[in-house]
């Protein structure tokens, strides 16, 4: 008898799909002289993207799944072929052709990102290569201007936050990204990015409303480990939300650095508001914090604010 049901269940749901469900979208477009396209781009804001995050139930999947990973060249044709194969007249609807222009650049250029990401956190920092030596010595004048590096290999470099006295090691985990990330925010915020190295050196804290002893952190490991933490958010999707108010076209590296940027001064915050302990609460606290931007992230409308600054740097309802 269950088998019986089952099979009855997906009998009508095989003709719900094939029959009734084209019959009603056959009707609908009759009436409002819009094609299921329209109707989602029309009637929502963020129409255009959804449009590429969920297959249209009569538009062909391969279409669909061939427009994602298109060339950014190649996006107007391959809209130019969708509102042909959906038979909506480009002359009567300009507005469309852009609006989806847009969110499959937009689209293809996370899609970009993400690769040119994870390119450089799969890179190991080489020590006999000049340009990672560069980078590297380009971060410690940034951060300690005043200061001449005695030796590549010193204790000094303890002084930024690194734990020993190569840094190399401490980039193991995200490669040249932990790297690039630091030295942006150096160059980009140097003000917010030498008060923070400061703070994180400093036994007690002025925001302290006791005077209770605050357990330091390392800045160039935490920045290392903020980084992670923006990968991972960036990987499992939940920066589409950031980048695609911020970005009207293509997202690119900058914007992620940028985004760095405002994850390391709010963790910073966030670390003084918390007043742990001791360091080993640092996964805790990470880890609500991670919780929080991602709470934050759902908002469909939510961004970090589109003119950088660290130090001015907040989330904003557009």
């Amino acid at each position: 008898m269950k088998h019986f049901l089952r099979v009855l269940t997906q009998f009508f749901v095989f003709l719900y799909c094939k029959c009734l469900w084209r019959g009603l979208k056959f009707v609908v477009r009759k009436f409002s002289g819009r094609c299921e396209l329209q109707r989602i781009c029309y009637n929502n804001k963020h129409g255009p993207v959804f449009v590429f995050s969920r297959p249209l139930s009569s538009c062909p999947l391969q279409l669909l799944q061939s427009a994602l990973s298109v060339h950014p060249d190649k996006v107007e044709k391959t809209i130019e072929d969708i509102m042909a194969l959906k038979k909506i007249n480009p002359d009567t609807n300009p507005q469309l052709s852009v609006s989806l222009q847009a969110s499959l650049l937009q689209i293809v250029g996370y899609r970009s990102l993400l690769a040119e990401v994870e390119k450089l956190r799969r890179e190991p920092y080489d020590s006999e290569n000049p340009e990672h030596e560069d980078t590297l010595m380009k971060l410690w004048k940034e951060l300690r201007p005043d200061t001449p590096l005695t030796s590549r290999i010193s204790k000094q470099w303890c002084e930024i936050g690194f734990q020993g006295s190569d840094p190399k090691t401490d980039f193991r985990g995200m490669g040249l990204l932990g790297l690039h990330n630091l030295l942006y925010f150096a160059e980009h915020d140097k003000v917010t990015a030498l008060q923070m190295l400061q703070d994180s050196l400093q036994p007690k804290h002025k925001y302290a409303k006791t005077e209770r002893t605050a357990i330091f952190y390392s800045f160039a490991i935490v920045g290392i480990n903020i980084t992670d933490l923006a990968y991972s958010l960036l990987v499992g999707g939940a920066l589409k939300t950031h980048l695609y108010n911020v970005a009207p076209e293509m997202p690119n590296l900058l914007h992620f650095q940028q985004t760095f940027c405002y994850l390391m001064q709010e963790f910073h915050r966030f670390w003084i508001e918390e007043d742990p302990s001791d360091i080993m609460e640092f996964n805790r606290v990470r880890s609500k914090f991670h919780r929080r931007i991602l709470r934050q992230l759902k908002n469909p409308d939510m961004a970090l604010c589109p003119h950088f600054s660290a130090s001015d740097l907040h989330l904003v309802n557009l």
